[in-house]
């Protein structure tokens, strides 16, 4: 199978490897799974709740497991090196979806990752996408966001769900330029918009559900995704 899309790998640093990359992806800018009090969530209906001091990887393990270990014999797995999808193999009865060890934010984009991947490509190691590197200049970055947004998008309402921050990501801090990230979240909310007013896809409105369920969250709405003005 031809494999056209790129896949992020969101959080590399100047001077560091591509696995190193890929291992803290989307994890350099947010906090990780434990060690530190949370601030409170203001939701849109007004209603505040103060998000666990351990918004901990194990909760995400264990709600994906319940949500969908068995119909799609698949498993939410803190690996020890870089993010990585792999499929069933003579080892290994079940589906993997590794990600970086320790961190929350990255248990939760490679759930998004996977629930963009349709059936042909879950039966590929990392849903057969090959990765376009830090490094790239104006029009490939653009084309990199561009297949970025989906993911991002669904990214952001699991956090919504969740009760925990979001940050977008463009990876490309050892480009030629430097994004646009206030415009790329724009476009990741458009997307997010779009999904509450058309209809969430089965399997991320499943697990939204789930963790509503679990973190005590309440119904989502296009208030609780501000129009980004400023990002830190």
């Amino acid at each position: 199978m031809t494999t056209t899309a790129a896949k992020s790998w969101p959080g590399r640093s100047a001077g560091c490897s591509a696995a190193d990359a890929r291992r803290r992806r989307l994890c350099d800018n947010r906090p990780p799974s434990c060690g530190a009090t949370a601030p409170r969530v203001t939701f849109s209906s007004g209603s505040e709740i103060t998000m666990p001091e351990t918004h901990h990887y194990q909760q995400l393990i264990d709600l994906f497991a319940q949500t969908f270990g068995s119909e799609y014999h698949t498993r939410l797995v803190a690996g020890d090196g870089e993010p990585i999808y792999l499929p069933a193999d003579d080892a290994h009865p079940e589906h993997r979806i590794l990600f970086a060890h320790g961190y929350y934010a990255s248990a939760l984009h490679e759930i998004s990752h996977w629930c963009i991947a349709g059936e042909a490509r879950r039966r590929l190691e990392d849903y057969g996408y090959w990765y376009c590197p830090d490094g790239r200049d104006a029009d490939t970055q653009s084309r990199f966001e561009a297949v970025e947004i989906k993911p991002q998008a669904l990214d952001w309402l699991f956090c919504a769900a969740a009760g925990y921050p979001f940050n977008v990501s463009c990876d490309n801090l050892e480009g030629s330029f430097d994004p646009d990230r206030i415009a790329f979240q724009r476009r990741v909310r458009e997307q997010v918009l779009s999904y509450l007013a058309e209809g969430i896809p089965p399997r991320p409105a499943q697990f939204i559900r789930a963790l509503q369920a679990f973190y005590h969250t309440p119904a989502l709405s296009a208030a609780d995704f501000p129009y980004p003005d400023d990002l830190q």
